[in-house]
């Protein structure tokens, strides 16, 4: 899977529900994607939270990204605080978001691998998590060939990934290397924040901060579907 930072609760499912994650650092940034930023709730409303980034050419891989010089970890953490000050849960959550943002690393991917390997401890999720380009293949393949070479180097059975990769991959394709395709499917899941209509589609931070610690491990370990 591709690193992205404080992703929506599906993604630590998946982490959650398989032996082993991969996690892509050698895969090309995109300026279209949410590698570097997400969405929280403020005052009702989605809002966009990021990482800002080093200009630096549009080809490069995630591993070759980096911070700007004039990020401010405080500046973001402001944003955090503004937003969740007031949640039931702001307490116990906000030392996750400390560790995170105020994690020393100019490099986008270790700050991103940084943050969901402390989101998983903080989950109590025990995955074994590895970087794709430790892995010995042939790191010139692209898209579903580059997963196949990743799944055959690790022994892997089985390959699981989030339902919106459902066209981007050849259930013939898998079995014919004696590997069984299955895509995880997110059940709905809404909660309070604060007195606000429900707004889907956040980073987990969201999650935590307005639900006791064991309603999101529950939410992580079984609210989902393969299919």
């Amino acid at each position: 899977m591709q690193p992205y930072f404080w992703p929506y609760p599906g993604y630590f499912q998946l982490i959650k529900a398989v032996d082993l994650f991969i996690v892509y650092d050698n895969i090309q940034y995109t300026k279209a994607g949410w590698i570097n930023r997400n969405r929280l709730c403020r005052n009702g409303a989605a809002h966009v939270f990021s990482l800002p980034l080093k200009k630096a050419s549009d080809f490069l891989d995630v591993r070759d990204r980096e911070l700007a010089a004039d990020f401010r970890p405080e500046k973001l953490l402001n944003q955090f605080k503004g937003a969740y000050q007031r949640a039931a849960h702001f307490a116990q959550t906000l030392p996750l978001i400390e560790r995170v943002v105020r994690y020393q690393t100019t490099n986008l991917f270790r700050f991103l691998h940084h943050s969901i390997c402390e989101t998983c401890v903080h989950l109590g999720t025990a995955t074994e998590i590895r970087v794709s380009s430790d892995i010995a293949i042939d790191h010139g393949l692209k898209k579903q060939d580059k997963v196949l070479a990743l799944c055959r180097a690790v022994g892997a059975s089985t390959y699981v990934n989030l339902s919106g990769g459902v066209d981007l991959y050849s259930q013939e394709a898998f079995r014919a290397q004696g590997i069984e395709l299955k895509f995880m499917r997110t059940k709905p899941f809404e909660y309070m924040q604060f007195q606000h209509p429900f707004v889907p589609m956040l980073s987990i931070i969201d999650l935590l901060m307005f639900s006791p610690i064991e309603a999101v491990q529950a939410c992580i370990s079984c609210n989902y579907e393969l299919l």
